[in-house]
């Protein structure tokens, strides 16, 4: 089954990254808006690995027909909400059944 993974929102907490972070030269790609499918709960070509990994396990748990996830945390029992673990730059991600 193929699961529809879209960008929603990215933040940025300029604050964290000033008082926390060492200066790196290439951050987050992704914008909002964007979106990627998933093949069989397969990684989609182009996906963050960072993000991919903080969402894997339900992209390939709706895959396989599953969801429903924490009994009726979503309006859509076929879909999450899953943001990546940027701490500095979180992206949130919806994850959907098709």
């Amino acid at each position: 089954m193929n699961v529809k993974i879209t960008a929603i929102r990215k933040a940025n907490y300029s604050d964290l990254q000033q008082k926390y972070e060492n200066p790196i030269e290439h951050t987050c790609d992704v914008h909002e808006g964007q979106s990627w499918i998933s093949i069989d709960g397969k990684k989609p070509d182009g996906m963050c690995e960072s993000a991919w990994e903080s969402m894997r396990w339900f992209v390939q748990e709706l895959a396989a027909g599953r969801g429903n996830f924490y009994d009726g945390w979503m309006k859509n029992p076929n879909s999450a909400m899953i943001s990546c673990n940027d701490g500095f730059r979180p992206v949130s991600f919806y994850i959907e059944k098709l």
